[in-house]
């Protein structure tokens, strides 16, 4: 796939990149940088049922149409796509395991693309971990009744740079439920957008991130309810500590009119833990039809809850232990949805460790 001979890199006066670091993309927007395209994910031992293959781009293209720059790079330059399919009817009980293998330091490009098929039940953990600068398109596709939980592991190196786009066609009366964690990198920009195929289909996009010194992390979703009842419920929580640590949440919905039935809801909440950071937290609804069942959204940013950390102090646990406890509680709600003790642990270790460096 070219891009439109009308190409532009953007400016950072659009709306979608006017929060980015456009200077900080190492040329993965850049039309005269060569992106080199890979296939970086190791699926391991596959339940029956499920098969993981790599095929040509040409044989196997996009499922959904995309406006956002860094995508359709993604389509130029990516010679093959991953797919990993899940048949009809299959029930998995333990979880497909997708790690990203060592990336090189020159920027590359990568598909994948998740098909859920009939009645299928599965959860699939994607992990990346290293430095890479990458740029990436993930598609998922939900046939009748399917439900996919996806569980996407950010957990990079301090130079990582990440502009990731993940999409979901979601078919009739299946359940997509999404959860994105981003803890490391550079820069890191995720898209997690759905659309609707069939009626009676349900998404839940949950997601945290915890930003330190000088990192960028931003997180744009967006909601298409173009299908009559239809549900989705957005959450998402944000914790920064240390100079110029930023993060960017913005929430878009749109009930379009032939949406009736329609039952939404959005919030972010963000912790600031020190002077320096900022968190940008935009909630949007666009409503065309007011036969639904309910929309709302609620967005917050607030400073440390000191009157938490005093009662544990009194209790006679130290202001730093406390402090930690207090940050895990605000986490806990969207951790435990993972359901791995050991990854739950690993990624409060690693938060652990961030405000340890930042001294918080």
């Amino acid at each position: 796939m070219s891009l439109p001979t009308n190409y532009l890199a953007p400016s950072g006066r659009e709306e979608a990149w006017r929060f980015t670091p456009l200077n900080r993309l190492a040329g993965l927007l850049d039309a005269s940088v060569s992106l080199t395209s890979t296939n970086s994910f190791i699926a391991g031992n596959l339940p029956t049922g499920v098969s993981f293959e790599v095929k040509k781009s040409s044989d196997l293209g996009p499922i959904s149409t995309t406006t956002d720059e860094a995508t359709l790079r993604v389509r130029q330059s990516a010679i093959e796509v991953s797919h990993l399919s899940i048949s009809d009817g299959t029930e998995l009980s333990a979880p497909i395991v997708l790690k990203r293998s060592v990336l090189g330091g020159t920027p590359e490009v990568s598909r994948l693309l998740i098909s859920a098929g009939v009645n299928s039940h599965a959860t699939v953990i994607i992990e990346n971990a290293g430095e890479a600068v990458l740029a990436e398109d993930i598609e998922f596709s939900l046939a009748t009744g399917a439900t996919l939980n996806v569980i996407s592991l950010q957990e990079w190196g301090p130079k990582t740079i990440h502009l990731g786009r993940s999409h979901a066609v979601i078919g009739k009366d299946a359940t997509f439920n999404s959860l994105i964690v981003t803890i490391g990198g550079s820069v890191v920009r995720l898209l997690p957008t759905v659309e609707y195929s069939g009626p009676g289909a349900s998404a839940d996009l949950s997601g945290l991130y915890f930003a330190t010194d000088g990192q960028h992390l931003e997180h744009r979703m967006h909601v298409d309810h173009n299908i009559p009842n239809g549900k989705s419920r957005v959450n998402y929580k944000g914790a920064l500590a240390g100079d110029k640590a930023r993060t960017v949440w913005i929430g878009d919905v749109y009930i379009r009119a032939a949406a009736e039935g329609t039952d939404t809801y959005e919030l972010n909440r963000n912790l600031l833990l020190t002077d320096g950071a900022r968190a940008d937290s935009v909630p949007n609804l666009e409503i065309e039809t007011g036969e639904i069942v309910g929309a709302g959204h609620a967005s917050t940013t607030g400073r440390f809850d000191d009157e938490q950390l005093f009662y544990l102090e009194s209790r006679g646990i130290p202001a730093d232990i406390a402090r930690r406890l207090v940050i895990r509680g605000f986490f806990q709600e969207i951790v435990s949805k993972i359901k791995d003790e050991e990854i739950e642990e690993r990624l409060m270790s690693r938060i652990d460790g961030e405000l340890e460096k930042v001294g918080a």
